[in-house]
């Protein structure tokens, strides 16, 4: 059985502009796929069972648009069939996490700054993100799993049916957004912030990728300010601020299920069963709130 570094060795050899980095191979984070630095390039393996949620066409040409926008590294090499990706790296830069979003000074507008420049790029992403429909097709892959989803969670899908109805009424037009905004997705190098791994990416309501990066980079208020005003450049309006704030509990609604397809999938990287516990726990604490409950009668006009 090939070792990690064997397959990635194979794959570099196969891919033209990249057959003659033969030097140390450096493994680097991910939690569902196998990435290694090699050089002044970053090779990207896709990880088992992705291929049934993850469209690699969809992904490769949102990165090569990202790159054309300078919010992502440049694209050296895509394969939209087998998924494997290789992207120039960026050197000096810090993968963040909530603690270096927190220690960095500057960092959560830097990130706002860049969502900006991705989401206000004009660029066109083959795939649409549909929250809702994501969170059904979710529930049909794991109606095939033996994994149990936490108590309640139908529930709280029927509770959300008042998001819905309130985002459906008050439609935006939707603009290419990164979707999945981890902080390790985030490359700060000080001076600007970049945005690596375009696996979730489509058209969406922008408002998205801003709660979804609070809620992931566990911000307070002062930086979800921070965030906010640097990318609306001032005072964000009441309508967007509420939108925002909603997606802060719908993405831990979503992301739940992604948890659950990890650990049905025998994904060891993480325990993707505390995982799934917890951000499903704290959509529930979020939806709780009068905050919540107050922006969702701003976004519904009331």
């Amino acid at each position: 059985m090939l070792t990690e570094e064997n397959r990635a060795r194979d794959a570099l050899a196969k891919i033209p502009n990249v057959t003659g980095e033969t030097g140390p191979l450096i493994r680097m984070g991910g939690l569902t796929n196998i990435v290694f630095q090699a050089g002044q390039y970053v090779l990207r393996l896709p990880g088992d069972g992705t291929e049934e949620y993850i469209d690699r066409a969809n992904e490769a040409a949102a990165a090569k648009e990202a790159a054309r926008a300078a919010v992502g590294p440049e694209v050296v090499y895509a394969d939209p069939d087998t998924g494997v990706m290789v992207t120039r790296f960026v050197a000096n830069a810090a993968t963040m996490t909530p603690e270096g979003f927190r220690n960095r000074a500057g960092s959560p507008a830097r990130a706002g700054e860049a969502l900006a420049r991705l989401h206000r790029s004009g660029a066109k992403f083959p795939a649409k993100f549909e929250l809702f429909a994501m969170i059904e097709d979710y529930l049909r892959i794991l109606s095939t799993k033996a994994v149990a989803l936490p108590a309640g969670y139908h529930d709280v899908v029927k509770e959300a049916n008042a998001v819905r109805q309130a985002l459906d009424r008050n439609p935006v037009p939707t603009v290419a957004c990164h979707c999945d905004p981890l902080c390790e997705n985030f490359l700060d190098t000080a001076d600007r912030m970049w945005v690596v791994d375009w696996e979730y990416s489509g058209m969406n309501d922008p408002m998205w990728d801003l709660g979804d990066l609070s809620v992931e980079g566990e911000f307070d208020d002062t930086q979800d300010s921070e965030m906010l005003t640097a990318y609306f450049g001032g005072e964000p309006p009441a309508q967007e601020h509420a939108r925002m704030v909603i997606y802060k509990a719908m993405c831990d609604l979503l992301w739940t299920l992604w948890g659950l397809i990890q650990l049905a999938n025998n994904n060891s990287a993480g325990d993707f069963r505390a995982y799934a516990d917890s951000r499903f726990a704290r959509c529930n604490a979020l939806m709780a709130t009068p905050e919540f409950m107050r922006q969702l009668k701003v976004l519904s006009g009331s």
